[in-house]
Formats: structure tokens, C-alpha cells, sequence
């Protein structure tokens, strides 16, 4: 029997560990603290069933906090599915309504929901209150109390259930939840809000993590409190919320068991920062043994269903996506052990995303880690996206990112911290078109089909790195500036990096294969996870019409 696991110590831990004592609704530990596993709840006889409340609060610094909290009081909850299950949430939005009682209607870089009975999905008006749910990765149907971020609107007091069902061939591995409201997505996830979301069944898609003890991290990043020096990075980072503060970079406490090998599960839950994470023992990076990459065991898709590890030293991870990795922990002749993010090319405009540690590993005596087992009632199905590689593509598009300065007078280097919020739009825009920012009123810039598979090649003509992100679906990497890439990263991915342009030569560039082979149709959305350029307008609409219609 698979039950819902109810946590009150690690409550009181996040309590205790509270860094400020008037922290109620969103509460944080401090700087050093110990990591500690986010509250675990699972499904029950095919339904996963929890009541979410979203909470803010400011701290004592200034910083607003955002938080999704179940009635027992534990923050951001992971929550474990099987294939099939049905997902049952209710929503309730505690943010205290705006004082001055205004909607954010008419900025431009704000969500303007349109009125049509046929679009409006809960609250028809945006306010600084609004909030929706994003269920990342997951190959779900984009529609209202599914995975339907266009138009969905959660304001202040009011409950809205998602009701959905997880695939039965959706991959095992890591996917999140995280607010998607236009306009205020960077805000929400730069406040913590957002937590993990594993589909089980990986230990019998890849064998070797079988008997491993899990250990469940999520990355986020967070306002540095003060004024903007340019020699900061643009964000602290936190592992499972335990802060790595600017400029000291204090790391948190990791406590492993000496020699043993652990199955690691990384989101990275920011919502601006790359995370390049590396294992590194007196100053020599281990090998990661990489089984999943966005969800998707590597090698799965193959034809065999059989998972294959990757060997690496590092596994960069933009902003949304997840890695899950075998490490080997530090045995008594290591002096020094950190989990660490290294040195991030932004480009000459991006975010100062600097080499830092994340946590300083521990050996004690024992730990008490869940061990993954094998599920014994796991029904191997066609894989998703099975055979994408050897698929007949269906049509061939070109896109890019690109960014105006508004406020001419800027000079391109200028640091983006520096400039006001509307001084740059910000585009992804189909070759032949218009660049448009984005507005839920606009028409989908794309319309195909369901069964169609298609190659995009998309550009990045700015100064500045950006995240290639598409709801409901996977794609396959092919192609990197038009090289090929190596068998081993031709993997499935949900988000992937695109650096920026240096100013001279070709623009760096990717080439994906889409598959809209499944079940899902409907209009959903594609643009850059970096969310502070998604907020700016680098998003657009796909719409997939039903093979009846093609």
C-alpha cells in the first residue's frame, strides 16, 4: 500500500532553522544549515490528492517569498506519481489582496486576459495576486485544470482544482511545478515558489540506480537584498532552500555516508541562473554517472527501452531543467568535498552567474536516505517519443531570439540589473514574421497538426544566453551550429541552451525535432525559461490541431 508520508519533524526543523522569527507563511532556513529532503507525498490507489495553498510574505531584507504550502504546514512538497495515476490539486490563493485594489491590465509586459466565455480559465482580470500552476515537463493536455497557462487566472481568495491524468507511457524521472503567470512567472519563482514532481518507475528503465539511496535536490535562485553592484552575481542560490549568500558564499551542509553510492535528482527550480553542477573532492571533479536528463531516462529511446548511463565530470542545467546522476560519496582520505556550480558564459549582457560551492559534503556515520527500489507492478509500454530520430520529418522552421533596446541611448554592454524593466523587449519569432511580444491575445505563430514531426533550427541573435523551452511536449537535440551532436547528447530534453551571440561571425544556433505524434492538441506555448526575458515577451503560441483536421 503506497501511502501519503506526512513529515511534522521536518515542520519544525524549518521553524527552528527560520532565519527570521516573524517568517510564518514561507518559512527558511539559514545560511549553513543542513539540507534537509523536501516533504515527500505520494499517490494512493491511483490518485495523488493534496490542497495547496499559495502564501508570500516579505522578510525582514525586503525580499518577497512565495510559497506553496499544504495544510500541514510543509513547503513545497515533491510529489510522486506512477504512470496512469490521476493528479488531484487544489489550489487556494492566500497572497493578501493588492492594497490600492489596481489590475495589472495594459503594461506590456503584464498578462492581458481576454473576456470570450471560451478562453477565460478562473479569474477573467490579473492582479499582483494571480497565480496558476505549470506543471513542467509533463506531456498533459493544455487545457483549463490541466496544464493551461495562457489564460488561467488564480486571484486572492480563491480555490481552483487541477484534475489530470499521467500518461501511461510518460517517461520516469524529474519534472516540477512552478506558477506561470505572463508578467509575473520571475517574481513567483524567484520567491521559492515551486517544488518537484517525480514519475516513478526509473529503476526499471535504467537498472543500476536500483538499491541506491535517492537523494531529491531543487536548485532555486533568490533577490540579493540591497542595491545592484556589478561585481555581484544577479541572484543568490539555495539548495532545498538553504541559502549560498552573496559575497561570503557559505555552503550549505550535505551529511552522506562515507564511500556510498547515492542516486542524486536535481531540478534546477530558478528562475533566471544556469547551474553547471559538478562533484569536486580536494579540488579534482568526480564522475557523474548521468540516468536522466528532463525527465527522460538517457538512452531509453533507442528502440531497446533501456536505459544507458553517461559519464561526465559536470552536467550544466538551465534554468528548469533536472538531472539525475550516480555519485560516489567521499570516503575518510577526502579533506575537501563540495557539490558546486561552476562559471556561467551569459554573454556581454547576461547575468553574472559565477563559479560558487552549493554545499560542503558531510561523511557520518549513517544516513537515512530513501532506497530506490524497482516497482513490481511497473508495465513497460512503448516509450514516448519512441523512434523520433528515424521519424519522416513533416516540415522544417526557423526561429530566433532577439532583443531591442527601447531606451536607445543604452549602450548593449550596459548590465541588464542596471537598466529599468521596460528599457528591452524581448522576442522569439518564427523567420518571416513580425518580432512581437507576447500577449494571450495574439494568434499562435505556429499552427500544426497532431502526428506531424518537425525540425526547428532556432538562432540566438542577441548578446545574451537564452533557454529554448516548449510546454506539453519533448524534443529531440540534433544539431548544435549545425554540427551534429554526439550520440551522447542526441537525448530528449524540455529545455535546452542556446549562448549568446558575440557580436561578429554566425549566431549560435540549435536544431530540434518536435513530436506531435501523441495525443496532445491545442495551443500551448514555447520561449525562454531564463523567466525574467519570458516576463519581457520571448514567448509565443503553438496551436496543434486534431488529425482529423490536418
Amino acid at each position: 500500500m503506497r501511502t501519503c508520508l506526512v513529515l511534522p519533524i521536518m515542520a519544525l526543523l524549518c521553524l527552528i532553522l527560520a532565519p527570521h522569527a516573524h517568517a510564518q507563511n514561507c518559512p527558511r532556513p539559514n545560511a549553513g544549515a543542513v539540507v534537509q529532503p523536501p516533504p515527500d507525498v505520494y499517490s494512493q490507489n491511483g490518485r495523488l490528492s493534496v490542497t495547496l495553498d499559495y502564501l508570500s510574505e516579505v522578510d525582514s531584507d525586503g525580499v518577497t517569498l512565495y510559497c506553496f504550502v499544504m495544510p500541514t504546514g510543509q513547503e513545497s512538497p515533491t510529489l510522486h506519481v506512477l504512470p496512469g495515476d490521476t493528479v488531484d490539486i487544489l489550489l487556494v490563493d492566500k497572497v493578501p489582496e493588492p492594497a490600492n485594489g489596481q489590475h495589472l491590465n495594459g503594461s506590456q509586459t503584464m498578462m492581458e486576459m481576454t473576456t470570450s466565455a471560451d478562453a477565460v480559465c478562473g479569474a477573467a482580470t490579473m492582479d499582483t495576486t494571480s497565480v496558476n500552476i505549470h506543471f513542467h515537463g509533463m506531456n498533459v493536455p493544455p487545457t483549463c485544470h490541466a496544464d493551461e497557462v495562457i489564460h488561467t487566472l488564480v486571484n486572492s481568495g480563491q480555490s481552483f482544482r487541477y484534475v489530470f491524468k499521467i500518461p501511461t507511457n510518460e517517461p520516469p524521472g524529474m519534472y516540477w511545478y512552478h506558477p506561470h503567470v505572463h508578467g509575473q512567472s520571475e517574481a513567483a519563482v524567484l520567491g521559492g515558489g515551486a517544488g518537484a514532481i517525480e514519475v516513478e518507475g526509473i529503476a526499471n528503465v535504467q537498472p543500476a540506480v536500483a538499491g541506491l539511496p535517492e537523494r531529491f535536490l531543487v536548485l532555486r535562485d533568490q533577490v540579493i537584498p540591497g542595491a545592484f553592484l556589478p561585481s555581484q552575481p544577479g541572484w543568490n542560490v539555495s539548495v532545498n532552500y538553504v541559502p549560498i549568500l552573496y559575497p561570503n558564499y557559505r555552503p550549505a551542509i550535505m551529511q552522506v555516508t562515507s564511500g556510498q553510492q547515492e542516486f542524486w535528482r536535481v531540478v534546477n527550480a530558478s528562475a533566471d541562473t544556469i547551474m553547471d553542477v559538478a562533484l569536486v573532492y580536494d579540488k579534482v571533479p568526480q564522475t557523474l554517472q548521468i540516468a536522466a536528463l528532463d525527465g527522460v531516462p538517457t538512452g531509453s529511446q533507442n528502440g531497446t527501452e533501456q536505459g544507458k548511463l553517461i559519464p561526465v565530470t559536470h552536467v550544466l542545467i538551465p534554468p528548469a531543467g533536472r538531472a539525475e546522476f550516480i555519485a560516489t560519496m567521499p570516503d575518510a582520505s577526502v579533506r575537501q568535498a563540495l557539490f558546486v556550480t561552476r562559471k556561467i558564459d551569459t554573454g556581454s549582457v547576461g547575468d553574472n552567474d559565477p563559479a560558487r560551492p552549493l554545499a560542503a559534503l558531510r561523511p557520518v556515520a549513517a544516513t537515512a536516505a530513501k532506497v530506490l527500489e524497482p516497482l513490481p507492478d511497473f508495465h513497460r509500454t512503448i516509450p514516448r517519443f519512441n523512434g523520433l530520430a528515424r521519424a519522416t520529418v513533416t516540415a522544417t522552421r526557423t526561429l530566433y531570439f532577439s532583443e531591442t533596446f527601447v531606451e536607445t541611448h543604452h549602450a548593449p554592454s550596459v548590465n541588464r540589473h542596471l537598466l529599468p524593466s521596460d528599457a528591452v523587449a524581448f522576442y522569439i519569432t518564427v523567420k518571416g514574421q513580425t518580432p512581437t511580444v507576447f500577449s494571450p491575445t495574439n494568434p499562435p505563430a505556429i499552427t500544426t497538426h497532431q502526428g506531424a514531426v518537425e525540425d526547428w533550427t532556432i538562432y540566438n541573435t542577441s548578446p545574451e544566453v537564452h533557454e529554448f523551452h516548449i510546454h506539453q511536449i519533448h524534443f529531440l537535440l540534433m544539431d548544435r551550429d549545425g554540427v551534429p551532436v554526439p550520440a551522447a547528447q542526441r537525448q530528449l530534453f524540455d529545455t535546452v541552451n542556446v549562448p549568446a551571440w558575440s557580436g561578429h561571425g554566425a549566431y549560435p544556433s540549435i536544431t530540434v525535432r518536435l513530436d506531435f505524434r501523441g495525443p496532445v492538441v491545442g495551443d500551448f506555448v514555447y520561449h525562454c525559461h531564463i523567466l525574467g526575458h519570458e516576463d519581457a515577451g520571448m514567448m509565443a503560441v503553438i496551436r496543434v490541431l486534431p488529425k482529423s483536421a490536418a
